[in-house]
């Protein structure tokens, strides 16, 4: 009779403490399952752990998310699809009330970009294809625009999804606030650019082509720099937009260009380029050399309202430069005195950008580091005349 007697009250004693640590057990793992769907969700849709500007949500770090790649050129764990904002079209109706001409920013020969609110608050650009564009559209789109999401510089308007599906093709970018530059030099911004906002600029273009040509995983090429593709955030920074027509470079080391169909604007298209068919980095120097013209003139690339000598604006910058009117190019609404000689570096770098031939201009790297000393001397002592 003891034995069963002892063998009761141990039972009793151990069985709590069974029942104890398997409550614990069942609490910890109650814990634990929200963090790992939080992990999923914010995964999913991982543009959030960022907290880009409007948004007011974060999602706190989850320990199932996976680090950042040590290398600079991996696809980001943001980035692990193509981009980082999934939408389906219902989706992108709503966030731009069914395509508003209210919500219309900006228009393209691709397409209308149109201002969209998601559901928690950011802010996006999303640009909707025009119809007729849908056969010109490569095969390749797909495979460039997740080369193209995998681009991340302060220069750079970020690209972050898209949508392809049905008869719609949307492209999701970060959206820029302050307008265009070429609204900005027309003073349809309401205050004007003054010199010192416009060399910050440059620099910041220069910037952001040198790292497309120079550091991106593969070169890419952008073919329609101009000021209408360059966005301004509030600090009055610019950020190169709209790679509807960028192309990759060759990856052959061994070849010098990439032969293609002539695309780009008419004013700022490399002649070489237009006459070969052969695509350089050389070709969104020219670009650049024109669009460095209109923003310390003023004018755009070709006004056919003005005397027939005039027209064309680098033509008539060239023949003034020779001249050495310098002061005479300058933009007129800029109502402040610059040094003379910085003005003629500035001047004498956009028409080296912009010469006939590739060879006889600069690479984008130096452009920015030439800017880059001309900042420096603007400061110390470009400010008087």
């Amino acid at each position: 009779m003891a034995i069963p007697v002892f063998f009761i009250l141990c039972c009793g004693l151990i069985c709590p403490c069974f029942r104890a640590r398997k409550k614990e057990t069942d609490q910890s793992a109650l814990v634990k399952d929200p963090n790992s769907m939080d992990s999923a969700s914010s995964m999913e849709m991982n543009f959030v752990p960022e907290k880009a500007p409007g948004s007011p949500l974060r999602v706190p770090a989850s320990p199932l998310r996976v680090p950042p790649s040590p290398s600079r050129f991996s696809m980001s764990p943001k980035l692990n699809r193509i981009g980082s904002i999934h939408l389906n079209v219902n989706q992108a109706l709503r966030a731009t009330q069914n395509f508003s001409p209210s919500q219309k920013i900006g228009e393209g020969g691709f397409g209308t970009v149109y201002k969209a609110q998601l559901p928690d608050g950011q802010v996006v650009a999303i640009k909707r294809a025009k119809k007729e564009h849908f056969d010109s559209l490569s095969n390749e789109f797909r495979s460039e625009v997740e080369l193209l999401a995998k681009i991340e510089h302060r220069n750079l308007v970020r690209l972050l999804g898209y949508v392809d599906r049905g008869n719609e093709r949307l492209i999701i970018t970060e959206y820029v606030p302050n307008g265009t530059l070429r609204e900005h030099l027309d003073g349809g911004r309401g205050k004007i650019l003054d010199f010192n906002q416009r060399l910050e600029i440059a620099i910041d273009i220069a910037h952001g082509l040198t790292y497309l040509h120079l550091y991106a995983e593969k070169q890419i090429i952008h073919r329609d720099v101009k000021s209408s593709n360059i966005l301004l955030t509030e600090s009055m920074r610019g950020k190169v937009a709209d790679f509807g027509f960028a192309r990759l470079g060759d990856s052959d080391s061994d070849k010098t260009h990439v032969s293609t169909k002539v695309k780009g604007t008419v004013g700022y298209l490399d002649p070489e380029y237009m006459k070969t068919y052969q695509l350089t980095p050389k070709s969104d120097v020219y670009s650049f050399g024109v669009l460095l013209l209109e923003v310390l003139t003023g004018r755009r690339p070709v006004e056919l309202k003005r005397p027939p000598d005039q027209r064309v604006t680098l033509r008539w910058a060239f023949r003034k430069y020779n001249e050495g009117c310098v002061l005479e190019m300058l933009d007129p609404q800029l109502k402040e005195s610059v040094n003379g000689e910085i003005l003629v570096k500035m001047f004498g770098l956009a028409i080296q950008c912009a010469a006939p031939t590739r060879k006889d201009r600069p690479d984008m790297k130096i452009v920015g580091e030439q800017l880059w000393a001309i900042r420096m001397d603007y400061l110390r002592n470009g400010r008087r005349q």
